[in-house]
């Protein structure tokens, strides 16, 4: 470990290289490295500036590299530092934190010096730093004090050559004022000594006499006190005589005391076990008090258990309050000590007869009261034509006048109350399945009469035409003279409007009936018998959202929210179990008359799912399970449309024209669009807009081969063309890069076509040009073509006197007439075609002339005919037809 002497070895090495330079001078050092990074040497400085205003900074300064110079990397001043981290109390420990702009970790190498430089940095901040001090944490306290350990040990080890320089703050000690009798002390002896500069041996001998006469007067003054030193060893003696006279007696004090202390600690023992037995006294009289107030049951409530009157409202009331007294008495907390008195199990069996003799009473009641109120409103019958879900508001109000006591024995008599809520959803169940039958059957009745002969009509086409056959209506791969009979429009929007009125009128029913149910049955307490467990769903409901340190309490709430969720679904599901099967029957038989109609309900269902205020109640999630059957319904629906696209069949004409899938998707997509312009299900819409038009593309491609009069390329470029105005029509945002698609593979079909059908019109001349280009690939000059024998300007003009414009303008006529036989009327693209074999043969045209010009120039050879003569024969030709 280094020592005082290194500390003050490195302070001279950074005081002569680093800061003589600057004018300041280091008070303390520090040679540390971070607490992470412990290769890394730096030393940590206290430097100030000198009189008259002294400025103390902390400065880092990093170690020379290869023999460079001290550098200083960072300096604070003494106000920027908040708190000074010793980290422990410990002499041993290396690490301190400073905090500054941020917090720096060091790791002093040398114990010394980490004391020397907080003491030293504690001293400065608290002498220069007015207010907002740096915080000093786990340091010593006396290294905070004026005999700090560093100072304590520089004088013990007798340091005098850093006594002369530095004190414990690390303060220069190199001037300090004298005294004005020191300084006139010091002026005299220079006025006596004056000659010291001349003889200074003289100076020398004179001082040493001096010295000499001062020693012997000490001498001198020692032995004349001895007398007084005697005197004084008496009078020490004479005071410990006195001092142990005085001890005696403070012994014998002490024992008199002894005496008293015992006598009176057996007294407030005494009256502390008086005390004790009093307040116990007091306490048992206070807990029997307590236990006979609570098993004690009042004469008039007894009288209530025993003959209860349930048919009025007073005598409901005062069995209710009877037996709300006796909840409360046989659920009072009494110590398990005292349940073995007598007294108190005499009195709870008291208790559990008129619980069990009153349970029975309440049960025959209520019981006889639910099959009265199941035959009463059994046997009217629904004979209003108005679609309308009849709600019973009148059972409920009958049965609200019972709730007290249907809660009383759901905590007192658990299996009585399970047989109670049976026979209530038994004799309501057939109340409710009786109504939803005659609702969905009203339903149906009003929605349309074709569901009742669809399928004779169906089965009579089929039986009539026997070779033919007959596919469901909106087939897209099909042509709609094979489809079977379909629904109009508007039958469509009268189902949809007829199936948002079955199921706005589901909701209040269904809804009415499920709170009822929680509030007569208590479904929203998990367990009324046990204590301090009554949690409803309005208390979970209204407890705040649960923060991140909550997360361990979060699954148990949500464990008990499941459960009563549960229950409650079970209860409503015995009331209503007729109500899922009716509703997908329902939709059922007109998903099968009209796959359109899968649509209509999956937005329908989708609403009434994603509106609902309680995702967990049995309706949402009867609409729920609705919703998956219908999902995969259109799915399927969907799926039927991609194979018949992969299985249609081209049309036996002679001109095959827009295929049948590509002609009836526009009805398709136009339908589909009204139905989820504005819907939730718009995404899965455009996922199957996606598959679809996929599958039309590379169809149109595979069945373009499969005709066998009209060229592919017609094929190709007809149905594209028609895809790609569709699509852009549609406007639908998901379709933009299909639209795009499509209209690059029109025009790569109509390129296609030109160039296979509209060819060379030219070609002898272009053959000719084609060996001209051969022939300068070989080196001959453009220039000197002419000159070859078989690219003479004879033989070049014989090549264009085989090409003169009437027989131009009748071989475009022919040309024409091809065209028109391979292009449908539907599409119009006649003159678009016309136009692109306009263009291409001007192209040629221009080729031509520019290599005539260049291989001939000068020899005046021209074609027949121009390019407005070519642009006359195009126009007259499409004008003719």
């Amino acid at each position: 470990m280094l020592t005082i002497g290194t500390l003050a070895n490195i302070k001279h090495i950074l005081q002569k290289d680093l800061f003589n330079s600057t004018g300041e001078r280091v008070l303390s050092v520090a040679t540390v490295t971070k607490t992470y990074k412990k290769k890394k040497v730096c030393y940590l400085c206290i430097v100030t500036t000198p009189p008259p205003i002294p400025v103390v900074t902390v400065c880092l300064v990093k170690l020379p590299e290869k023999e460079g110079e001290y550098k200083k990397k960072r300096c604070w001043q003494l106000d920027e530092i908040k708190l000074v981290d010793g980290k422990s109390e410990e002499f041993e420990t290396h690490e301190f934190d400073v905090q500054v702009e941020k917090l720096y970790k060091w790791y002093a190498i040398n114990l010394h010096e980490r004391q020397n430089f907080i003491a030293v940095l504690y001293k400065q901040v608290n002498k220069y730093v007015r207010s907002n001090r740096a915080e000093f944490r786990n340091v010593p306290a006396a290294w905070l004090t004026e005999m700090s350990p560093e100072k304590m040990a520089a004088s013990g080890g007798g340091n005098k050559a850093n006594a002369d320089t530095e004190d414990e703050d690390g303060e220069s000690s190199e001037f300090q004022m004298i005294s004005d009798k020191e300084a006139t002390e010091l002026m005299k002896l220079f006025t006596e000594c004056d000659f010291a500069i001349k003889d200074a041996e003289t100076f020398i001998e004179q001082l040493s006499k001096e010295l000499h006469d001062l020693d012997g007067a000490n001498v001198q003054s020692v032995l004349a006190s001895e007398q007084q030193v005697f005197i004084l060893m008496q009078h020490i003696e004479t005071a410990v005589v006195e001092a142990e006279k005085f001890e005696t007696r403070l012994d014998a004090y002490e024992e008199i005391l002894g005496h008293v202390r015992e006598t009176m600690e057996k007294i407030g023992g005494k009256n502390a076990m008086i005390e004790i037995a009093n307040n116990n006294n007091i306490k048992l009289l206070k807990e029997l008090n307590r236990v006979i107030t609570q098993l004690d049951l009042p004469h008039s409530h007894q009288q209530a258990l025993d003959e209860p009157d349930l048919k009025t409202a007073a005598g409901r009331e005062a069995a209710i309050a009877a037996a709300k007294s006796l909840q409360q008495a046989m659920n009072s907390d009494i110590d398990p000590s005292l349940l073995r008195l007598e007294a108190v199990q005499d009195q709870r069996k008291r208790f559990e007869k008129w619980k069990a003799k009153f349970s029975i009473t309440v049960s025959r009641y209520v019981n006889n009261l639910f099959i009265h109120l199941g035959n009463e409103f059994g046997d009217t019958s629904l004979s209003s034509t108005e679609l309308v879900l009849p709600k019973h508001s009148s059972v409920h109000k009958e049965l609200v006048a019972y709730t007290e006591l249907m809660h009383w024995t759901k905590a007192m008599d658990r299996k009585t109350y399970d047989g109670l809520t049976r026979v209530y959803t038994t004799s309501l169940s057939k109340i409710y399945e009786r109504d939803i039958r005659n609702f969905f059957t009203l339903a149906r009745l009003q929605i349309s009469e074709k569901l009742r002969t669809s399928r004779e009509d169906l089965d009579s086409s089929t039986s009539s035409k026997k070779s033919a056959v007959i596919v469901p209506y909106g087939t897209l791969g099909v042509n709609k003279e094979s489809w079977a009979s379909g629904i109009e429009s508007a039958d469509r929007e009268k189902f949809d409007m007829i199936l948002e009125k079955v199921l706005a009128e589901l909701e209040p029913v269904a809804l009415q009936e499920q709170l009822f149910c929680i509030n007569f049955f208590q479904m929203d307490v998990i367990s009324p018998t046990t204590k301090n467990t009554q949690t409803t769903l309005d208390a979970l409901e209204s407890q705040p959202e649960p923060k991140e340190q909550d997360s361990s309490n979060l699954l148990p709430q949500k464990k008990i929210d499941r459960q009563i969720n549960e229950e409650v679904r079970k209860l409503m599901i015995a009331l209503f179990g007729c109500l899922e099967p009716e509703l997908i029957s329902f939709i059922q038989s007109f998903e099968k008359m009209d796959s359109f109609y899968s649509l209509y309900v999956l937005v329908r269902l989708t609403q009434h799912v994603m509106s609902a205020q309680d995702t967990h109640s049995f309706l949402s999630m009867t609409f729920a399970s609705a919703l998956v059957h219908v999902k995969r319904n259109f799915d399927r629906f969907m799926q039927q449309q991609i194979q018949s696209i992969k299985d249609a069949k081209m049309p036996k004409r002679s001109k095959c024209g827009i295929l049948p899938y590509v002609e009836n998707f526009e009805d398709f997509a136009e339908t589909c669009e009204g139905i989820f312009r504005k819907s939730d299900r718009r995404a899965d819409m455009e996922k199957w807009y996606l598959q679809l038009v996929n599958t039309i593309f590379d169809f149109i491609s595979i069945h373009s081969n499969e005709h066998p009069k009209t060229p592919s390329q017609v094929v190709k470029m007809e149905n594209y063309h028609h895809m790609y105005s569709l699509l852009a029509q549609l406007k639908v945002p998901g379709l933009d890069p299909l639209k795009k698609d499509g209209k690059a593979k029109y025009n790569d079909a109509l390129k296609a076509y030109v160039t296979k059908y509209f060819g060379r019109p030219l070609e002898k001349l272009n053959l000719f040009f084609e060996g001209v280009q051969q022939k300068v690939a070989q080196g001959v000059k453009e220039t000197e073509i002419s000159y070859q024998m078989a690219f003479s300007k004879q033989e070049l003009r014989k090549v264009i006197g085989q090409y003169p414009a009437r027989e131009v303008k009748k071989g475009l006529e022919n040309l024409y007439k091809k065209v028109e036989k391979h292009l449908c009327e539907e599409e119009n693209l006649l003159q678009v075609v016309w136009h692109a074999m306009q263009e291409e043969f001007i192209a040629q045209y221009n080729y031509l002339e520019e290599r005539i010009q260049k291989c001939y120039a000068g020899a005046m050879i021209n074609l027949e005919f121009s390019i407005h003569d070519i642009l006359t024969f195009f126009s007259d030709i499409a004008r003719s037809h």
